[in-house]
């Protein structure tokens, strides 16, 4: 099993689309970036969605807490 990283903070366009993700280590990846590394395995508390449109995006974990959200982390 991959270690996993965390995402602590988003990035998003003028739409509040979130277009890049920050990790604990503080690096930085693209939404697409993320989206294959969640694939694989390698974020904690997240999975992928798929809009229906066929787009593809990120999305918490459900677990009842909204604070942890994706659209509730801060940005950079």
């Amino acid at each position: 099993m991959p270690n996993k990283s965390t995402i602590i903070k988003v990035k998003k366009n003028s739409s509040g689309d979130i277009t890049a993700v920050m990790f604990g280590d503080e690096s930085v990846h693209s939404i697409e970036e993320a989206i294959d590394m969640a694939k694989n395995g390698y974020i904690e508390s997240v999975n992928v969605g798929k809009a229906k449109n066929g787009r593809e995006y990120l999305r918490s974990n459900p677990n009842g807490t909204e604070g942890d959200n994706l659209d509730t982390k801060p940005t950079f």
